[in-house]
């Protein structure tokens, strides 16, 4: 039986990624400390379906503060998607809070896995670490220049992951997620938010002109091109992780308008600091390396993330 550490496994992607691996039959044990970015209430929700499974185990505890080297010398994958996120919440005071969760604890994370014998410790970066280079389709090879601090953390993160393979022999793979949508998102991220307003019939906030495009990836394709990393003989990579389709955000929002059958109106607000005009992933190298094919269109992806929600609204 494969195991499998976790971390932030209450988390939109993470508790996706517990419940696919649970499903193909891995012991998992899940570490998250609920951070306080968003309500304890929805995180727990998260791990509703997880409740009551024989092979997951559940572990509250801070990265910085858990006994590490008793989870992760038991385990054979390393799944680290535990972190702070947000962009436009990354300035200011709260620095120190992704500065602690985002680099700290995954020092502290590869430095446990350096005396263990794991089999690959997968982690989760973000687009984010190439900031408005210009360069699109955005390769792995292209300069990393992030636009926000939050950037700069995951770039940091990122960074001792390749040096802890490098210098120690850790089997690392970095994923750059491009803008993750689906069931469960966050609610601070712009489809939730849209959804959340459009069938409660409030106007909702576009932060620039909403001409600017989104590589928008559904969440079970992250979640497979996190296990094809995991249980491939790839290390020391880093792969772009996006559906290589971008799409205008008043195109989303007319999507969004058909599937509700509703339609909205839009209060356009001056752009925000640190969010980044235009992604779109270049996904040749994990097509090539890992054979990852993105599963779901956009509409699809939004329909499915429509009905989640739809319920969760019904039933709060």
């Amino acid at each position: 039986m494969k195991k499998a550490l976790v971390t932030g496994c209450a988390g939109f992607i993470g508790s996706h990624l517990c419940e696919k691996l649970v499903s193909k039959g891995w012991k998992v044990t899940g570490v998250d400390n609920f951070l306080d970015n968003y309500s304890r209430e929805i995180k727990e929700r998260n791990l509703h379906r997880l409740s009551g499974q024989r092979n997951f185990v559940f572990v509250d505890r801070d990265i910085l503060e858990a006994p590490l080297e008793k989870l992760t010398c038991k385990t054979d994958y390393v799944f680290h998607l535990a972190g702070q996120p947000g962009v436009r919440h990354s300035w200011g005071g709260r620095f120190d809070s992704y500065v602690k969760n985002n680099v700290l604890a995954t020092q502290r994370l590869l430095e446990t896995a350096k005396i263990c014998d794991i089999k690959k410790l997968v982690y989760a970066s973000s687009s984010s670490v190439y900031g408005n280079n210009g360069a699109l389709p955005t390769k792995e090879t292209h300069p990393k220049n992030p636009y926000s601090p939050y950037g700069v953390t995951k770039l940091a993160a990122e960074n001792l992951c390749c040096l802890y393979y490098e210098n120690y022999g850790v089997p690392t793979v970095s994923l750059r997620y491009f803008t993750v949508y689906g069931p469960r998102q966050r609610p601070d991220m712009g489809i939730s938010g849209f959804i959340n307003y459009m069938i409660r019939e409030k106007p909702i906030q576009v932060y620039g002109d909403g001409n600017q495009k989104r590589d928008y990836t559904y969440v079970e394709d992250v979640v497979t091109a996190t296990v094809l990393a995991a249980q491939s003989p790839v290390v020391g990579e880093v792969f772009n992780v996006g559906s290589g389709r971008p799409v205008v955000l008043k195109e989303v929002i007319k999507m969004l308008e058909r599937i509700l059958d509703k339609k909205t109106r839009i209060e356009f607000m001056l752009s925000q600091r640190g969010d980044v005009r235009d992604t779109f992933a270049d996904t040749n190298k994990i097509r090539e390396m890992l054979e990852f094919r993105p599963g779901f269109g956009i509409e699809e992806g939004l329909k499915k993330q429509i009905e989640y929600m739809r319920k969760f609204i019904r039933e709060r």
